[in-house]
């Protein structure tokens, strides 16, 4: 099930079109997307520490202590799909925030590793 978040993080039901929200599926969803989607950006935002020892194939790590108001070097394009994810889904809702605070428009959360079904990378 879709939910929509404004930037105070109460929940709003199905996703409408402001854009000052950000959008939260489950895990199962989130991988039907990266299955179809093609110009999405991973993104985990825990710490460098917990992303060495295992992340999702593909994701880019920025820790949510680094994600501001501010527009960030490694995400240029604000329209762009950008999936965040973190431990527990925790940093990954405070991360959704600040990205739709910061200026970018097409976030969705997706909860943290410790659901995730699929496959994980261990930085070396």
């Amino acid at each position: 099930m879709e939910y929509v978040y404004d930037l105070l993080g109460r929940e709003h039901g199905e996703q409408n079109s402001s854009a000052c929200t950000y959008r939260q599926i489950g895990m199962e969803e989130a991988q039907e997307m990266m299955e179809k989607e093609k110009n999405y950006i991973l993104l985990d935002v825990r710490t460098e520490e917990e992303f060495v020892q295992g992340h999702i194939p593909g994701a880019i790590n920025i820790p949510n202590e680094r994600i501001s108001m501010q527009k960030l070097s490694e995400l240029p394009d604000e329209e762009q799909l950008i999936m965040v994810y973190c431990r527990s889904g925790v940093r990954s809702k405070q991360a959704a925030q600040k990205l739709v605070k910061a200026g970018y428009h097409n976030i969705t959360e997706f909860g943290g590793i410790l659901d995730w079904p699929g496959e994980t990378d261990v930085a070396y």
